[in-house]
């Protein structure tokens, strides 16, 4: 059976019912029937509504190894369950760690998840020139900085040069996107549309980078790029640098201009904008189908979905962890 993702935008009680899931809204309406969902068949669960739900289904959950991550109402990423990692080794959490506290290893590491990012950036703005919007001069500014990233000494500096890089990529959302406010990213709260989308977004990437993370046996709190902090995987953090511009950014792109998406789908809250359940619900279904998309792989010879490419960037990062691999090659070098 094919695994997928559900997502649960209405309040309700979730409970094991034998080897299934069942779902119980909670509300008014005569209709609201129980569903059901095959275990078998669930690869993670996000909960956006007020879900109820006892330990021994977390406990049954735990053994089927489906983490469930939880959004707040304003659409933030809050955490997440996640099952016992049963694919974690000790050797790879001492290399990994070795990686990390090792300057020219871990800087190579990083160099890597920001050349992969700003190739997509790169990318995306080349799409947009090519249909006729005036990009050339973010476009040379944005390749004249990537060549800097292997000049970088240090993980600060490297950090600056790929805060310079998105700065002007932002600088092209207007352009891309005419029609919607933009004044730069604002994040707690997003304060117009297209920040809601990105913020909203966002979290998906996060959380699917996430995933991929806990199905290799990475350690999701040792990073390189960001710095390891507490009550956050920070790796994820890296992962979803090198596929927000590919995934989030061209989905919200084409959503937009296609108006696949309009006023009723946002809420306009104290200042702050927000996907309604409406949108959200347009956006995640758009979402899953641009992870079942994907490209076709250099190496392997063959299509390969976006959600795998995800998996195979993070096994690439453990081989060049464990020192399977001389070099750590980004994402695009598959192209």
């Amino acid at each position: 059976m094919m695994k997928r993702a559900y997502y649960l935008f209405n309040p309700g009680r979730m409970s094991r019912q034998d080897n299934t899931l069942k779902f119980e809204p909670t509300g008014t309406e005569e209709d609201q029937k129980p569903r059901f969902l095959p275990v078998e068949g669930v690869s993670a669960l996000y909960i956006f509504g007020s879900v109820d739900a006892n330990s021994a289904l977390y406990n049954f959950l735990g053994r089927k190894h489906i983490p469930v991550h939880f959004f707040d109402y304003y659409e933030h990423y809050t955490g997440t369950f996640s099952p016992r990692e049963h694919l974690l080794a000790g050797q790879m959490l001492v290399n990994q760690t070795n990686a990390y506290r090792l300057s020219k290893r871990r800087l190579h590491l990083a160099a890597g998840f920001v050349e992969g990012a700003t190739f997509n950036m790169l990318k995306n703005l080349k799409y947009y020139q090519g249909r006729g919007k005036e990009l050339e001069y973010l476009i040379e500014k944005l390749g004249a900085l990537r060549l800097l990233i292997g000049t970088a000494a240090d993980i600060p500096e490297l950090m600056g040069i790929e805060g310079n890089c998105r700065q002007l990529y932002y600088e092209a959302f207007p352009i891309i996107v005419p029609g919607y406010a933009w004044e730069g990213r604002s994040k707690r709260p997003p304060t117009n549309e297209l920040n809601a989308l990105v913020s909203f977004g966002n979290s998906l990437c996060y959380s699917v980078c996430l995933d991929a993370i806990y199905n290799s046996q990475l350690n999701p709190t040792i990073s390189f790029l960001h710095e390891p902090g507490v009550r956050r995987y920070s790796l994820a953090l890296d992962v979803s640098e090198i596929f927000k511009p590919l995934l989030v950014d061209r989905l919200l792109f084409r959503m937009c201009n296609k108006r696949e998406l309009g006023p009723k789908d946002f809420d306009l809250v104290d200042n702050a904008c927000f996907l309604s359940e409406r949108g959200r619900k347009a956006f995640v279904a758009a979402w899953e189908e641009k992870l079942k998309d994907g490209i076709q792989h250099r190496k392997l010879n063959r299509r390969v979905t976006y959600r795998h490419l995800l998996r195979l960037e993070c096994y690439k990062i453990a081989k060049y962890v464990m020192k399977l691999e001389e070099r750590y090659e980004p994402f695009h070098a598959w192209w």
